[in-house]
């Protein structure tokens, strides 16, 4: 308690003279960017991790960056989730799940939690479908790599989750909403985004590309697409040149997405030579991913 004291002195002696005005603003009203929807693990800070300030996240915290599907709970996550789409006008939603993560390990012992917890136990039976999907579509699986699959997948439902709600699913359909997968790396303080093309967590300024060439429409649309398509997959490529997958499921993940993407240039137009040049770069990454694919679990 004298820590959090004396940091709250040393916050009225530095930030407060520092941002006067924008505390100021912020006292007529709140006007946040985006929904961050993120773990209740002490070692999670959005604002932190993303360099923001106050007043520019929105945020839900609960064990396992859960989100109830809509009716399943009368918890506050649905009321808050409502109020941030229809009141705040927030047109973003990160879901963030964490390495190591609590929730998923207790996943896996649903049942001792039930007599040692009863109010965790309940609270995650809202994610029974992540613990099915994983158990029952990755047998070969354990330890770390078992729980680091299950924090991927998890982000996955629950942005399925997301959806069910009426004013999330009305705000997509007019193309005013938009909602991300991160994974966060306690270990590396990494960041990764979820690729629906790939199928895989990418660094997430792979996607500042797609948002970007929304606004790049030329007279000539077909070639502007071409183009625009492959400045994607260049980007995606960069980005999977960055990737140190920590687990043998990672790095099989890993090699599959760039496989996808080097079918997806060839058929987009990437000249030979640029192909060339990319596989080159890619052969010492593969070598590693390959070695850690066939490393024992134990």
């Amino acid at each position: 308690m004298k820590k959090l004291i004396r940091g709250l002195d040393e916050f009225r002696k530095t930030y407060v003279p520092d941002r006067q005005d924008l505390l100021e603003q912020l006292s007529h009203g709140q006007k946040p960017r985006v929904l961050f929807i993120t773990c209740s693990d002490s070692r999670i800070a959005p604002n932190l991790i993303t360099s923001t300030d106050i007043g520019e996240l929105f945020i839900i915290r609960n064990a396992g960056n859960i989100v109830p599907p809509f009716g399943a709970a009368n918890g506050g996550e649905g009321g808050t989730i409502e109020y941030a789409i229809t009141a705040l006008g927030i047109e973003q939603v990160i879901i963030c799940g964490h390495s190591h993560c609590g929730a998923m390990k207790g996943l896996l012992k649903l049942n001792k939690l039930q007599a040692d917890m009863p109010l965790v136990y309940d609270w995650l039976k809202h994610a029974e479908s992540t613990r099915r999907l994983v158990l029952d579509n990755y047998p070969h699986q354990s330890g770390e790599e078992l729980i680091e699959t299950l924090v991927a997948e998890n982000v996955l439902i629950q942005i399925e989750n997301l959806k069910t709600y009426p004013m999330v699913r009305a705000k997509i359909h007019q193309g005013k909403l938009k909602i991300y997968g991160w994974i966060y790396e306690i270990e590396t303080g990494e960041v990764l985004a979820y690729d629906a093309e790939t199928h895989t967590y990418l660094p997430p300024q792979s996607q500042l590309l797609d948002e970007d060439s929304l606004t790049l429409r030329t007279c000539d649309p077909n070639s502007q697409m071409s183009s625009e398509k492959l400045n994607n997959i260049r980007a995606k490529l960069n980005a999977l040149l960055s990737v140190t997958p920590h687990s043998a499921g990672a790095a099989q993940l890993a090699i599959r997405s760039l496989q996808e993407l080097f079918e997806d240039a060839s058929k987009s137009g990437m000249a030979n030579g640029e192909l060339r040049d990319y596989h080159f770069r890619f052969a010492e990454p593969v070598q590693v991913w390959a070695r850690k694919v066939t490393e024992p679990v134990y």
